[in-house]
């Protein structure tokens, strides 16, 4: 277990931000933690990396002998929302210096700028760098160390829908081929749908849902999507829990199954593997989306109008 925390509480300066949060984690989950701005997010996940301790609930970090917080953040990778960066630096020296803190590179700088798609722009300042590089460039901090746990806040902002697709592709790989655990913070309900396995819903301080994605996805049906199409195999099948209902030009209507051990981004992975390319998906109906306004009475989330 990567995370047990159980009915955390905390109270700052007189007001009390946590109430009851509890959140679970194993190797190689991608965890979407959701709710709206002030429901406690940033201060759960102050907590996990030890800037405040819980009045109450109990929380454990990896392993229960394991509370050295000092050796605990050096297991953990941290991409927060708005990154600070000595921008005079090139992107090559910055993660080399960076990663002093944690004794060194465990892979080689040109090799971490390739996996964030920064390959090409290794020598170049950081203040030349756009908003999305920027991004690309947290990102590769975060990974410096190869943490055992990455807790990212909002990765995907500032990203064309093809900077987005490569993110994606490398935290699913991260998951699935590394075992790295993944805690995602996020108002983006198409990227949860596409990266996560657990889902939890914090709202004034409370978790008000945790579940498996797949579970909640289920629970209504089949879910719909239309996928905007970039190249269509002739001939070729599409995966057996993928279900074609309508296509218009470009734009593809699908229903999917969602069998046990199945997540959306395994599917969409399939698709790309059979050679379905998509650049954008919209999402049709939702069950998350659905559970995410019931639970917290807020009005609709973010959406970004163009994923993959």
């Amino acid at each position: 277990m990567l995370i047990d925390a159980n009915h955390l509480a905390l109270t700052l300066d007189g007001n009390t931000i946590l109430k009851d949060v509890s959140l679970h984690m194993k190797k190689g989950d991608v965890y979407g933690l959701l709710g709206p701005n002030g429901a406690g997010k940033s201060t759960t996940i102050a907590l996990l990396l030890g800037l405040y301790s819980p009045d109450k609930g109990h929380l454990q970090r990896f392993s229960e002998q394991d509370t050295d917080i000092v050796a605990i953040r050096q297991r953990i990778g941290v991409m927060p929302e708005f990154a600070g960066f000595y921008e005079w630096m090139s992107a090559r020296e910055y993660l080399i210096w960076y990663a002093g803190f944690y004794g060194g590179l465990q892979a080689q700088p040109d090799s971490l700028l390739e996996r964030v798609g920064l390959s090409r722009t290794g020598s170049q300042p950081v203040v030349q760098f756009s908003r999305g590089m920027k991004q690309r460039l947290a990102l590769a901090r975060s990974l410096v160390h190869a943490p055992e746990l990455l807790i990212l806040d909002e990765p995907t902002n500032g990203l064309d829908p093809r900077g987005r697709r490569e993110i994606h592709d490398l935290l699913i790989e991260l998951a699935t081929k590394e075992q790295v655990g993944i805690l995602l913070c996020t108002h983006l309900l198409d990227d949860v749908e596409r990266l996560c396995t657990r889902v939890g819903i914090i709202d004034d301080g409370r978790t008000v849902l945790e579940d498996d994605l797949e579970h909640l996805l289920r629970g209504s049906g089949r879910p719909r999507y239309r996928l905007h199409m970039t190249d269509v195999p002739e001939g070729r099948p599409l995966p057996p829990l993928v279900h074609l209902l309508e296509w218009d030009d470009a734009w593809w209507t699908f229903e999917v199954d969602l069998h046990k051990g199945m997540t959306m981004g395994k599917i969409w992975e399939d698709l790309l593997i059979h050679g379905w390319s998509f650049d954008e998906i919209h999402i049709e109906s939702n069950t998350l989306e659905a559970r995410y306004l019931e639970l917290t009475g807020t009005e609709k989330p973010a959406q970004q109008e163009k994923a993959a």
